[in-house]
């Protein structure tokens, strides 16, 4: 659920999208003091089951707390998580009072606006649609950055991946059979969760892009922001929960814990590790979890338009995020240049 960290019910940043220091120049010798005991294919495997069971974790925690109770637990958890990394690693919080400002603006739209969501989409949606809704996160920020990001320039195959994606989720939907059997509401709370996630990005890129503060440091603060602000919320709109049953209390704690702290550091490690063109990989493998972890632990009901569907919209988000290559320069010899420019 992706951040300037996405998590799943994200997806994961780009190295633009997302806040970033200066990395030390790293020597052979200090390159091999940092190399990460498990290899990355091995995190990156993890992070796609952590992220993909997410939705999972979700479902059963909204079957005995409130949506933004369950929300605020997530955060509380997650943000415990990065605490102590912080700590273990002895990285302070940002400075400024901009800063500050502009991650409130990036913790609402990454992280309380969408988990949120999610959370009350879930309430009348199975997980599994949930999931597939969150893989429309990179057609929703390919439109968005054509618009805010003068850099980014539509070319015929982002644009075909754009519309191959959106027919992907009227497939989901089941548009030819007038969407019969879908909750228009949990379904549009879910697109827009995917939708919030690329607001932020932009957001956090036109803002906090080139800050010298670390991911973690960036990050640390911008859950305990998301954090406050559901600690505001939850007892506006909640009251204090009757009883606490074991399952759905463990399904929090794990999707703050492991599906937002702990994946976060992972999605982190991994970006610095390979890039983050690898490393947003994982995106594409995240409703395929959810979607199994969906049928066959909550027995979701699983139409043939549901997985069908999905991989035209992943196929759709693959097209949005390639770049057709460019030819290399060749530079001219100098002497044929000068013989130019003298005549």
């Amino acid at each position: 659920m992706s951040t300037a960290t996405p998590s799943p019910t994200h997806a994961p940043p780009s190295a633009s999208s997302a806040p970033s220091g200066t990395p030390p120049v790293a020597t052979p010798a200090l390159a091999a003091a940092r190399a990460p005991r498990v290899d990355w294919r091995v995190r990156f495997a993890v992070l796609a089951v952590v992220w993909g069971f997410s939705f999972l974790l979700i479902k059963v925690g909204t079957s005995a707390y409130a949506p933004f109770q369950v929300t605020f637990g997530r955060l509380l958890f997650g943000t415990l998580v990065l605490a102590a990394a912080m700590a273990v690693r002895r990285t302070g919080l940002p400075r400024g009072i901009r800063t500050w400002a502009h991650l409130t603006v990036a913790a609402f739209f990454l992280n309380a606006l969408p988990f949120s969501l999610f959370a009350f989409a879930e309430l009348t949606i199975p997980s599994t649609l949930a999931g597939i809704c969150n893989a429309t996160s990179p057609l929703w920020g390919m439109a968005l950055s054509l618009v805010a990001l003068s850099e980014d320039r539509p070319t015929r195959r982002r644009v075909a991946g754009l519309g191959l994606g959106f027919l992907g989720v009227l497939t989901v939907l089941g548009a030819w059979q007038g969407f019969s059997g879908v909750d228009a509401a949990g379904t549009s709370m879910a697109l827009l969760a995917s939708l919030s996630y690329p607001i932020g990005w932009i957001y956090v890129r036109r803002t906090l892009a080139g800050r010298s503060e670390s991911h973690l440091s960036l990050t640390g603060a911008q859950l305990m922001l998301a954090t406050a602000q559901l600690a505001v919320v939850t007892p506006l709109f909640t009251s204090w929960p009757k009883a606490f049953p074991l399952a759905p209390l463990v399904a929090v704690v794990a999707l703050g814990a492991l599906g937002t702290g702990f994946a976060m550091l992972v999605q982190y490690g991994i970006v610095s590790e390979v890039g983050p063109t690898t490393g947003q990989m994982v995106t594409y493998f995240i409703p395929v979890i959810a979607t199994a972890a969906g049928v066959t632990l909550l027995d979701e009901r699983l139409t043939w338009n549901t997985p069908v569907g999905a991989l035209v919209v992943l196929a759709g988000a693959a097209l949005t995020q390639s770049r057709a290559g460019t030819a290399p320069r060749v530079p001219r010899p100098e002497g044929r240049g000068r013989r130019r420019a003298q005549r």
